[in-house]
């Protein structure tokens, strides 16, 4: 395949914030996003035991697999982040009564964000990479929590723990341990070095 060539190239998944990341690195790629029983896998995952960085690995892989079925040599990228706290699995929020909860459970604590990413084949799982970040939240106050829901609006129903980092859900932290791509949901730099190493971008 010629070098610079992306366009066999899928993100099985509707989060802007991964297409963006992709894009802004350069890549052309296609959005497929997979329709997959999320909460199914989880709660099978959880009834088993298995760690929150098995299910985050799991469900990339599920959701590759999924698009990488109804595509021939092509490249499918899956990906999912789960947030645990002290052992509680956070999902993302149905609506804002849900969300301020959610933000209330995490205020003054510390919690980790799993992103794993996996990409697929002709139904292989070619690469994978798991990665963990450790966010540290304020104890910020009821007030702050009002004005904050009232800004973002929807915008806080689209990530597990309430908050895009890119955008005012930064003033959320204290501090954050990790890196930065890895908590808007996907390994990035590894991911291209993987890319450019099967000539789909340019070395």
């Amino acid at each position: 395949m010629p070098s610079g060539h992306t366009s066999a190239v899928i993100l099985a998944s509707g989060s802007r914030s991964r297409a963006a990341m992709l894009s802004a690195s350069g890549l052309d790629i296609q959005i497929q996003p997979a329709d997959l029983d999320e909460t199914s896998v989880k709660d099978a995952c959880r009834d088993q035991g298995k760690s929150v960085d098995f299910v985050a690995a799991r469900l990339a892989r599920e959701k590759a697999a999924a698009i990488s079925a109804t595509n021939e040599d092509v490249y499918v990228i899956g990906a999912d982040q789960m947030l645990d706290c002290d052992g509680q699995w956070f999902d993302k929020p149905p609506n804002l009564e849900a969300a301020a909860e959610s933000l209330i459970k995490l205020r003054g604590r510390s919690h980790d964000l799993v992103t794993s990413a996996s990409i697929v084949r002709n139904g292989e799982e070619v690469w994978r990479l798991t990665d963990r970040a450790t966010l540290h939240m304020r104890d910020f106050s009821d007030r702050f929590l009002d004005q904050y829901l009232s800004d973002v609006g929807e915008l806080a129903l689209t990530s597990v723990g309430a908050y895009q980092l890119e955008g005012r859900g930064a003033q959320l932290f204290e501090r954050i341990e990790g890196d930065y791509f890895t908590i808007l949901g996907l390994p990035l730099l590894p991911l291209l070095s993987y890319l450019r190493e099967q000539e789909l971008i340019p070395s």
